[in-house]
């Protein structure tokens, strides 16, 4: 029995004449979908598997099919004749394209056999010099198989074909199965007492010699250290490093990548013409004072550290200069080159040093990538990369990553080991600020090309390119700054039309929509008219340049759920901040939260404050228009009742509408009034979403918002803050719905414009539940569908109002709300918060009713 280990991502190139029993093999040890078979790609282009005037058209196929498969990582199999060298060559650039290893099996079966088999089918009529000529290409290929492949298999004869057998193994660095928690340690060089320093506060408890040198750390918490690379070189105890690193290594308690200055000291102790710089001599040196036995285990060691690790099921990859999406997993040597070294430009700066290529900054995989390599002042992301290369042998600091807790852990330099040829300086695209930095936050391939927003709430969430068009001429002309556009509101259906006369929304409906879901409680919230307003508030300035990389003093951003600032004037949204901020550390939510930072949903009155060119065009004038008019209507008609003239009712409907038309001057007059600086500003916030790692929108109530809500409101002395009314009802109680209908009742008679139900759970799994209902008063609604709205007749055709789109559109919004929020509380680039932030704004351009 032969055993066929394969690799479980790369090329299977099956190799053998006509008739060998190629597809017999290929059925028996693969899945369908793993084989590409030429004789299938024939058919497909000519609709017949024997037609030959279509096999370049078929391998053209195929060729394509094994290129898209091998991109995405899919082992591959190629059921075709590949007999002879160049008709495999083409197969082994597409692997080498893709960066994939590749296995060819040989099946070598008498001629005879192959002859029997094809004059055993019906389909195929074969000329009989085909087999004979491509056997003598078989064993003239054979001689160059070993150079074409690293690996290949022949199998001489059918019982040794049918007795063969297949395994899988894993890449070597394929370490999907670890998941941590690990503590990945940036360039040491050398600097061993730094590395027991930082180890110690990491936790680890270090392992000594005889002689007492570190030789082992443990963590009692079962962390595991993982080194990116470059131990030696440049510092004052290369030996003292790699004697502990080997040790973590050997017990399990560590894994550590090559770096480029193990790949050249592994070649200089093997005798190779290296040149001694860089810190190679001072290595040497200190090596030539060990034992012989110590310095065949390091060179051993050194030389088997491999490029780069996938770990925690591809979340995590560790590579000594970083690895750019389409390598993660992949192993060649440009792979290899990449991980080392990095991606050049080709030229050199003014310190004769090679310019790196920032690929961090184009980077979009969904991996985290951790890495050192180019020294930095301070650890900083950027699009889901950091850099640990903090120069502790140029008198900087050597740091860890906690992963997956994303705590950086730093201890300084003893002193300067080796002078750096270049200052340390930032990342490219970045600023030494340090926190999160994305040089382009939103590309428009992020956008275009991408179909739909993944979402934990509902899945794909698809965008129309329409819409997205119209969403980036808003983001890129009118939004505030795109780090503090973090998060973006939902759009709210409004509750079920109610049968009740004179109204067109009833508390009645929207709880028993919930009620009839199986929600079984809800958060009755006083709906205040004002304009939505999202407020980013930093704890500091120090918050704001660590956190959302805004370096410039400003501590947050007040935005409309467009995204436009608030406030044209600068200084205004300061003072609004200003008086948050001290709302929120009255209230102690700063330390409570443990967050330097909160993304906080709010209502921003009075109404005319943001929208008094709307109240002037459009309600003002429709409002002074019917006023004016209709009296002068009502006194004709009045003369002409006098005159005993039959007006057929028409003085009545005259008289109501004049009254509907003051009805609807007051209806919006209750929402304005005047603002000077902040005096007559009120904001009401009812919804805490976010804070550093924590998405309370998701984790928390509606019943725990309100009440800090209400802590906010009472931490402000100065007025601001306003308070949001709420109420809890029990949906199985009559008693709490009549309570609930009554406060709604004296709600909107006050003037109020409604409120919005929102429902608690535990929540039915097998029904998607609507976030959130608005039920708005019938006089507000006047200012919605008109004064007239509620004479029976226009109520009647309101009632047809459909809501499907609207609540559709709800949904979607919210879920792209929750998932921009937990892609920022998680730490993600900020490119990828804001292809959810960016989609709820593509969706407002669907064509849904307004008034609605």
């Amino acid at each position: 029995m032969t055993e066929i280990k394969l690799p479980d991502m790369g090329l299977v190139v099956l190799v053998g004449v006509t008739g060998s029993g190629k597809s017999h093999f290929a059925r028996k040890h693969f899945k369908p979908t793993q084989v590409v078979s030429s004789d299938y790609c024939r058919g497909v282009v000519s609709d017949d598997e024997n037609d030959q005037s279509a096999t370049g058209d078929a391998f053209d196929l195929l060729h394509y099919i094994v290129a898209k498969r091998l991109r995405r990582g899919l082992l591959t199999v190629v059921d075709a004749t590949n007999v002879q060298s160049r008709a495999r060559q083409s197969l082994l650039q597409i692997a080498k394209d893709h960066d994939v290893r590749s296995v060819a099996i040989v099946l070598d079966v008498p001629e005879s056999v192959a002859a029997e088999r094809n004059a055993a089918r019906p389909d195929r009529d074969l000329p009989a010099h085909v087999i004979p000529r491509q056997r003598r290409e078989l064993r003239r290929g054979l001689r160059t198989l070993a150079r074409e492949f690293r690996r290949f298999h022949v199998l001489n004869g059918v019982e040794e074909i049918d007795a063969a057998t297949i395994t899988y193994e894993k890449a070597w660095n394929d370490r999907r199965e670890l998941t941590g928690p690990f503590d990945i340690i940036g360039d040491v060089h050398g600097c061993r007492a730094e590395l027991e320093d930082l180890l110690a506060d990491l936790g680890y408890e270090i392992d000594r010699d005889a002689q007492g040198r570190a030789a082992g750390a443990n963590h009692p918490g079962g962390r595991t250290a993982v080194f990116v690379g470059d131990l030696v070189d440049r510092g004052p105890d290369s030996p003292g490093v790699l004697r502990l690193v080997m040790g973590m290594v050997a017990a399990g308690d560590a894994l550590c990548v090559s770096g480029n200055h193990e790949a050249k000291l592994v070649r200089a102790l093997r005798g190779r013409k290296v040149r001694l710089a860089h810190g190679l001599a001072e290595s040497m040196e200190q090596l030539s004072a060990e034992t012989e036995e110590f310095r065949d285990a390091a060179l051993s060691f050194m030389d088997g550290l491999i490029s780069h690790y996938v770990l925690d099921g591809g979340r995590l990859v560790v590579a000594h200069a970083g690895l750019k999406e389409d390598y993660h997993g992949r192993a060649s040597g440009r792979v290899r080159s990449f991980a080392l070294y990095g991606d050049t430009t080709g030229e050199t700066d003014e310190y004769g040093l090679p310019v790196r290529y920032p690929w961090a900054r184009d980077y979009r995989g969904k991996a985290m990538v951790v890495y050192g390599h180019t020294p930095v002042p301070e650890a900083e992301w950027i699009n889901n990369t950091i850099c640990l290369d903090t120069g502790a042998v140029f008198g900087g600091k050597l740091t860890a990553l906690r992963y997956p807790e994303r705590e950086l852990e730093s201890v300084p330099a003893r002193q300067v080991w080796y002078e750096p040829t270049r200052p340390l300086e930032a990342p490219a695209g970045s600023s030494s600020a340090g926190g999160h930095r994305e040089s382009e936050v939103l590309k428009i391939e992020d956008v275009f090309g991408n179909q739909g927003v993944e979402t934990r709430l509902m899945g794909r969430v698809a965008v129309r390119e329409e819409n997205a068009l119209a969403a980036l001429e808003v983001m890129s002309r009118f939004a505030v700054d795109p780090r503090w556009l973090v998060y973006l509101p939902p759009t709210m259906a409004p509750a079920e039309t109610s049968s009740l006369p004179g109204y067109l929304e009833h508390p009645a409906e929207a709880l028993a929509a919930y009620r009839d879901k199986g929600v079984v409680r809800a958060v009755c919230e006083e709906k205040h008219m004002g304009s939505r307003a999202v407020v980013v508030v930093c704890r500091d300035a120090s918050v704001a340049a660590d956190r959302f990389g805004v370096a410039d003093g400003t501590t947050g951003a007040v935005y409309t759920r467009t995204g436009r600032s608030f406030f044209r004037d600068a200084s205004r949204t300061a003072e609004v901040l200003d008086r948050l901020r001290g709302a929120i550390g009255a209230a102690g939510l700063w330390d409570e939260l443990e967050t330097g930072w909160l993304v906080i949903d709010s209502e921003l009155m009075p109404w005319s404050a943001k929208a008094m060119d709307l109240i002037r065009t459009q309600y003002a004038a429709t409002g002074a228009a019917a006023r004016a008019a209709l009296p002068m209507a009502a006194d004709v008609l009045a003369r002409a009742d006098e005159r005993g003239l039959d007006l057929g009712g028409l003085r009545e409907r005259v008289d109501r509408r004049a009254a509907n038309a003051s009805r609807f001057r007051d209806a919006y007059a209750r929402y304005c009034w005047t603002v000077d600086g902040l005096s007559g500003l009120r904001l009401a916030p009812f919804q805490i979403l976010a804070g550093e790692g924590r998405n309370w929108a998701v984790e928390r109530d509606h019943e725990w918002h309100m009440a800090v809500a209400g802590r906010l409101a009472d931490g402000d002395p100065t007025g601001l803050v306003q308070r949001t009314g709420s109420v809890t009802a029990d949906l199985n109680a009559a008693e709490s719905e009549a309570a609930v209908t009554e406060w709604w009742e004296k709600l909107t008679a006050a003037g109020g414009e409604g409120m919005v139900v929102k429902p608690l759970g535990p929540f039915p799994e097998d029904r998607r539940i609507q976030p959130g209902v608005k039920c708005r008063g019938p006089e507000y609604l006047r200012i919605i569908y008109g004064p007239d709205y509620a004479e029976p007749e226009n109520l009647d055709r309101l009632r047809g109002r459909s809501l499907g789109r609207k609540r559709s559109l709800a949904m979607r919004e919210h879920a792209l709300g929750v998932e921009a929020l937990d892609r920022l509380t998680g730490g993600e680039p900020l490119w990828r918060v804001h292809q959810a932030v960016f989609a709820v704004l593509a969706l407002e351009s669907e064509p849904v009713d307004p008034r609605l």
